[in-house]
């Protein structure tokens, strides 16, 4: 449908007309004569009719700029996250900690925003700083427009700033930063008078970087990323009972879990004045100087226990034939968690035996299936079975040449199915005690998401800290380590904890 003009005469006529198919063949039709052209301009009729098609067609118009190289300079920002994140950034006290500490600082630039800025681009993309530059200009932020990429360096450089030599006090393996006074005035800012950390959930895990740089910070060592040839460095999380993460910590790559936790608790009770605290780790973290040192200090403790190379747990705890206490947790939309716990004493120590029956279901269920494919090797030959870590938990060598399943280990092996033994000298049930060493799953939680969906793993260009996938080509400078310790604790109080 389209409009004619056609001139009779010393007049030109405007006609509305249709291309139609009758017959086979393709006519025009009049549908409606407009009149005189002048006559039609001057009533405004073509306007009108164009104004009320284009709100249907407005996908015809734009295709029609472009064709003309007309297009407006038209922009779309996003509003949704900036809105979201700013009411929770300042809602849980970062804007204003961040503003107090940088009071007397005679900074050329918006520090504050360069912070809130980079860790708005981690939440949302978990890309580098240096990406960060131009992601921004799909978002609308306040105060955001003269910021520049080494601004956003700069503002990661003076997190890292070491304290003076009469404010490390308190430091564990690493010198304090103005990261640390963040995190203790964000803690006094939610404190009250009934603030207590009762329960302190602690964890660690490693971040592997390629690259030179980091020679205080990146050693090797256990590698939980499998990297083990990588230098690395040890991050750690302190959480409290509801979930909110108190500080975190870094450390060199080489750094043991079991060197860990008294320096941290020492800190802790230093940093934001706590008098009583119940210490909750994994096994990684416990030896018997750790215990000896917690016990020195008053302090309560739920750890866990190695109990395969416990001779203790192996002989006296597992062994023991009191019943355990069964507790059924409800799951909606999935099978109910079974649990049983149970209290052992030998002598004054106290454990904790643990079995979550739907992982020892589990566990049986693949032990059985490891069993009868090496039931099938082994009728295929035997040579190559030691290399298979599966199977050769299971075998024995009756004689110098051949391999046979050991049915004693694998009984041994189905004690250990969904079992797990915790060392604890609190007055908690059984049952509590379990519940409470099973919220350690929380920390793993946020570790799982920092490096899998936050993108943790940090690298540097031209030896400025930035978050990025590991380049070969790219230098990891010591400051650049430091500072991103940091966003990994504000990124969690915005997307979660607040």
């Amino acid at each position: 449908m389209f409009v004619r003009e056609k001139r009779i005469g010393d007049y030109s006529y405007l006609y509305l007309v249709e291309t139609v198919r009758e017959n086979g063949k393709t006519k025009q039709r009049i549908i409606r004569n407009l009149g005189r052209k002048e006559m039609v301009d001057a009533r405004g009729d073509l306007d009108r009719l164009a104004r009320s098609a284009a709100r249907l067609s407005q996908r015809s118009m734009i295709v029609s700029l472009i064709e003309d190289g007309s297009v407006p300079d038209v922009m779309c920002r996003r509003i949704g996250a900036p809105l979201l994140f700013e009411r929770l950034w300042r809602d849980s006290g970062c804007r204003t900690v961040v503003e107090e500490l940088l009071v007397g600082r005679r900074f050329e630039f918006a520090v504050e925003r360069a912070v809130f800025l980079t860790v708005l681009h981690r939440l949302m993309v978990s890309g580098s700083d240096r990406a960060c530059e131009y992601w921004r200009d799909d978002y609308r932020l306040d105060g955001i427009a003269d910021l520049q990429l080494h601004h956003l360096y700069r503002a990661m450089t003076w997190l890292g700033e070491e304290l003076a030599s009469a404010e490390q006090a308190a430091r564990t393996l690493v010198p304090r930063c103005t990261k640390d006074l963040v995190e203790e005035r964000l803690f006094a800012r939610r404190r009250d008078l009934f603030s207590d950390l009762s329960v302190v959930f602690m964890d660690t895990t490693s971040l592997y970087f390629e690259g030179r740089g980091g020679e205080t910070l990146g050693q090797n060592g256990h590698s939980k990323d499998y990297r083990p040839h990588l230098k690395q460095m040890i991050v750690g999380i302190i959480m409290d009972q509801d979930g909110r993460p108190v500080c975190s910590e870094m450390w060199p790559g080489n750094t043991t879990d079991v060197t860990t936790l008294i320096p941290v608790i020492d800190r802790l009770r230093q940093r934001f004045a706590i008098g009583r605290v119940c210490v909750v780790a994994d096994r990684g973290m416990i030896s018997a100087e750790t215990i000896v040192a917690l016990e020195e200090r008053g302090l309560e403790y739920i750890l866990g226990v190695r109990e395969r190379s416990s001779k203790e747990v192996y002989d006296v705890v597992l062994k023991d034939p009191k019943p355990s206490i069964p507790l059924v947790i409800p799951r909606p939309r999935r099978p109910d968690t079974e649990l049983e716990a149970k209290e052992v004493w030998v002598d004054e120590r106290r454990y904790v035996v643990c079995r979550n029956l739907t992982e020892a279901r589990r566990d049986a269920e693949v032990r059985e299936a490891v069993l009868r494919s090496l039931r099938v090797s082994l009728r295929g030959g035997d040579k190559a079975l030691v290399g298979n870590s599966a199977y050769r938990r299971y075998l024995k060598t009756p004689d110098e040449k051949h391999f046979e399943i050991d049915d004693k280990r694998v009984a041994d092996d189905a004690r250990y199915d969904g079992l797990y033994v915790l060392r604890t000298n609190t007055n908690l049930s059984p049952l509590a005690a379990m519940l409470r060493y099973r919220e350690l799953l929380k920390v793993e939680d946020i570790f799982r998401t920092t490096k899998s969906i936050l993108d943790t793993r940090p690298t540097a260009s031209r030896c400025y800290p930035t978050f990025g996938r590991p380049t070969r080509s790219r230098q990891l400078s010591e400051e650049g380590m430091r500072h991103r310790r940091f966003v990994v604790l504000t990124t969690r109080r915005a997307a979660v904890i607040y």
